[in-house]
């Protein structure tokens, strides 16, 4: 994954992070035995990935690769892999 720089984009970093707040959130609530904040922090979460899924709309996150770009791929690590 790393070398395709999976999840590196404004747009994932965005969605996690709300995620993650709302994450936080729910689970504070949930000890406190809270159910509208616990069911609050849920909608953060839901929030987080509907505004990371418009950011990537909106060209925020990681433009689709062609095909050509995929075939070049395929081959260098073919390439490694018979040297290997």
């Amino acid at each position: 994954m790393a070398g395709s720089a999976h999840g590196h984009t404004p747009a994932a970093w965005t969605g996690v992070i709300i995620s993650f707040i709302g994450f936080c959130i729910a689970g504070v609530f949930m000890v406190a035995a809270n159910v509208p904040g616990f069911w609050g922090g849920i909608g953060v979460i839901v929030l987080g990935g509907i505004v990371g899924g418009v950011m990537k709309v909106a060209g925020l996150g990681m433009p689709k690769q062609s095909a050509a770009v995929v075939a070049a791929r395929e081959a260098a690590t073919e390439s490694i892999k018979a040297r290997a």
